[in-house]
């Protein structure tokens, strides 16, 4: 055998290398995992979820924004948010509708750059919704078809070839099938024989003259055939498996084939990486074995192609290396469990990597939950790489076994995955990308008619009224075509007044266009829901609790309409001057968190004026462990328990120069976070010092009364998860707690100064175990991903593939 394997090399074929790696580095495509709080919902409840985001082999995306699209049963768009993405995540919410009548929602998730690649790649999700008029009973028989998948890709006559097939319905959902596999002369050849969620397959040596087919029988009883192709008259075929650490591959030709068949190339690549290039010589053979190492690779597709001596591709086959590798075994432990009614409960998350890692934490109902189909796991290693829909793919990473890996194979065989277009590589062509990844956060892009073209420039001032009532105020030059942009981040809409700079008859006379420089395409309806795998079948219990407090939600819904405001006394905490402010101005991650120690101060109260140079005098002395040394001049010395602070002006990073600079009177407010502040560069081990210029009302602007003005859209402004604290407030608790989701966090966050994690959270007045669940990726690509079940009496726990 080593006499016929000509070479062992990084990289594939020189041309083929140059530019699968080409577009490798340029036109890696990215993949998304949401994290929902739950797997079912009433209707009228909110979905919570973070989205994750990794682009080919890397955990940071190209992207900075993503989007979401909610579609109803009938394929029919209720909305589509926009979101800007942090740390290779999003967290949003989507409110159920209250006269929703589906048992399923449908979401679509997607980046610019992502519309790039081949739809059949597209992350889409069925949402179960409990609908009560809905029953449990087994669903009826819905259109199954048989797909049949050769082994590399065709059949050749005079060689034995492994023949895969899957049963599904129209909605993709599994179909149990029996049957035998028949010539033209009705022969039976083999039985079918499934060997896991409608998938099997049998082995057939096509010979000259025959025809073949299927004759099964569904689950329903219904009849069908299914042709298989025909078979070529010449050629080679391609089989791989795995053993050990190896994966083995066996390439056979006919005895009489075209000159360019007899002397080939092997090519195994992943992530569009060449690895290996076998030069397989079969001008004395028909059968060639051979073997690569795999035991170094990362988990993910390996890609097997087989080329001609002219480098026209043969065969193909994929191999799903399922290393543990890509998990991070992080601890999940429950020091307080109480299941009482509004019983208090503790869990505590350790986390041993010292990388810097963004996580999301869930806590339901056990008993209310559906078993899990998608984990970030299935979802960034197989579905995402995968075209069409695999049915549970969460079950491919629940074990090592071999049973397990077995069926994983059969996916493999059964889906398709490629996205090279190997005519386009050998001619050097590089895809087309109609949609350029975004990699700037949204902004303010206006264009100015009613100017003279190629006029001098102007300048344009633009007030920007929030919701809030708060205000901004930019002056803009325009340039001679009438175009400007400003850079403005915010959530919701924002009212632009505008006027042009000293000139009021040219402001009476100019009409201003904007956009957010955010994805604008139109809603258009998708094929409807037929069905799901998502059911509450088998589960009456669960059905019956989740009808229950539905009932009672839509009847408290019902008395709170009825109820006037004159019965109805509200009683709420004054809030302080500083939470006022942190309201204002502060978002995101820079606004107020119990999980972060943080100093606020205000530079807005009259009663307290403050007398300093700059922003470092008027702290000096004020944070534990925060050193401000002068120096001379305008130069200071800064350090936070030994390192250096980041600095950030109205949250956009800037440097310790331009902070001196800053006059103390132009500000709002002064926030100091402790270290770590792990969105920091490098976890922040100094922490970080933000502040906000004065705006609104805090601050002299000009009065936008009598200005023209346009309405201009933000990012989508999601709710925040409310978890109520009983033991606080003991008087004022609600007579009935009915949250299924006790406790939602898309927030949480480790590095190498703050490993562990605590979480407190209150039961509701009936949930006996609690089901919960922590995803999360790290710095360095690993992902994590929980299971732990708690109280009751089961307990079951999931970390990557130990239950």
């Amino acid at each position: 055998m080593a006499s016929l394997l000509s070479a062992f090399s990084i990289a594939g074929a020189q041309q083929l290398d140059s530019m699968m790696n080409r577009i490798a580095r340029h036109f890696a495509p990215e993949k998304i995992h949401i994290h929902f709080d739950k797997s079912i919902y009433n209707r009228g409840e909110t979905i919570w979820y973070k989205a994750y985001i990794l682009q080919g082999r890397d955990s940071l995306p190209a992207s900075t924004n993503v989007y979401l699209e909610w579609y109803d049963g009938d394929g029919k768009p209720l909305l589509r948010t926009a979101a800007p993405v942090l740390f290779s995540s999003s967290a949003g919410s989507f409110d159920i509708p209250a006269d929703y009548n589906f048992p399923s929602l449908q979401v679509k998730a997607f980046t610019k750059w992502m519309l790039n690649d081949d739809p059949a790649f597209a992350y889409q999700r069925d949402i179960a919704v409990n609908i009560p008029s809905i029953k449990t009973a087994r669903p009826p028989a819905d259109g199954t078809a048989v797909s049949v998948f050769p082994e590399g890709g065709f059949l050749v006559q005079g060689l034995r070839s492994r023949v895969a097939f899957k049963a599904n319905n129209r909605s993709g959902a599994p179909v149990f099938v029996y049957g035998v596999l028949t010539d033209n002369n009705n022969n039976t050849l083999d039985s079918l024989q499934v060997q896991h969620d409608g998938m099997g397959s049998f082995f057939l040596e096509p010979v000259p003259g025959q025809t073949y087919r299927l004759n099964w029988v569904d689950e329903y009883g219904t009849a069908g055939s299914t042709t298989l192709p025909a078979a070529k008259t010449q050629g080679a075929q391609l089989a791989v498996t795995r053993i050990k650490d190896k994966a083995m591959f066996r390439v056979e030709r006919t005895e009489v084939v075209a000159e360019h068949f007899k002397k080939m190339t092997m090519l195994v690549h992943m992530n569009g990486v060449g690895l290996y290039q076998v030069e397989i010589n079969l001008s004395d053979k028909t059968v060639l074995n051979a073997a690569v190492p795999i035991h170094d690779l990362p988990p993910g597709l390996l890609q097997f192609t087989l080329f001609t001596s002219d480098w026209l591709p043969a065969a193909e086959r994929v191999l799903f290396l399922n290393n543990p590798t890509y998990s991070l075994a992080a601890e999940l432990s429950a020091p307080v469990v109480n299941t009482a009614k509004k019983g208090e409960n503790s869990l505590e998350i350790f986390v041993p990597d010292t990388s810097f890692t963004n996580m999301s934490l869930s806590v339901t109902d056990a008993g209310l939950d559906l078993p899990a189909e998608h984990s970030i796991f299935s979802d960034l290693l197989l579905s995402g790489e995968i075209k069409g829909r695999i049915y549970n793919p969460a079950y491919y990473f629940s074990s090592g076994a071999d049973s397990v890996a077995a069926h994983l194979d059969l996916v493999m065989l059964t889906n398709g995955w490629r996205r090279f277009d190997w005519e386009k590589i050998k001619a050097g062509v590089a895809p087309k990308t109609e949609h350029p990844a975004e990699t700037g956060f949204m902004k303010m892009n206006g264009t100015v008619y009613g100017t003279r073209r190629n006029s001098a420039p102007v300048e344009l001032n633009l007030i920007v009224v929030h919701k809030d009532s708060s205000r901004q105020f930019f002056s803009v030059p325009v340039t001679n075509n009438g175009r400007f942009e400003q850079p403005l981040v915010f959530f919701d809409t924002a009212t632009v007044f505008y006027s042009v700079n000293n000139n009021k008859a040219l402001s009476e006379k100019i009409e201003l266009k904007l956009d957010n420089g955010l994805l604008q395409l139109p809603a258009k309806n998708i094929s409807p829901w037929k069905g799901s795998g998502f059911t509450v079948k088998n589960r009456p219990l669960a059905k019956q609790m989740l009808d229950r407090l539905l009932q009672e939600q839509e009847l408290l819904n019902k008395l709170l309409a009825e109820t006037t405001l004159k019965d109805v006394t509200v009683t709420t905490r004054k809030k302080t001057r500083e939470e006022i402010l942190n309201e204002k101005y502060a978002s995101g991650f820079f606004n107020g968190s119990p999980s972060r120690k943080d100093y606020t101060y205000d530079l807005t109260d009259p009663a307290k004026p403050t007398v300093a140079i700059n922003v470092l005098e008027y702290l000096q002395g004020k944070i534990p462990g925060l050193t401000i040394r002068y120096i001379s001049g305008l130069n200071y010395s800064i350090d936070w328990r030994g390192y250096l602070p980041e600095f950030y002006l109205n949250e956009n990073k800037i440097d310790l120069s331009t902070l001196v600079d800053i006059p103390v009177a132009s500000l709002a407010m002064i926030k100091a976070f402790a270290p770590p502040f792990v969105f920091a560069s490098g976890g922040g081990r100094g922490g970080a010092i933000a502040v906000y210029t004065r705006r609104g009302t805090d601050t002299q602007l000009p009065d936008p009364k009598g200005l023209a003005s346009v309405l201009l859209p933000g990012y989508t402004r999601f709710r925040e998860f409310y978890s109520p604290v009983y033991d606080k407030q003991p008087d004022d608790l609600p007579k009935a707690d009915n949250r299924t989701t006790l406790y939602w966090n898309p927030n949480l966050f480790s590095n190498a100064t703050q490993q562990r994690i605590l979480v407190d959270f209150y039961n509701n007045d009936f949930t006996q175990s609690f089901n919960v669940v922590l995803e999360g990726i790290c710095a360095n690509g690993k992902l994590i991903r929980v299971v732990k079940k708690i109280g009751g009496a089961q307990q079951r726990t999931e970390n990557g593939k130990n239950y």
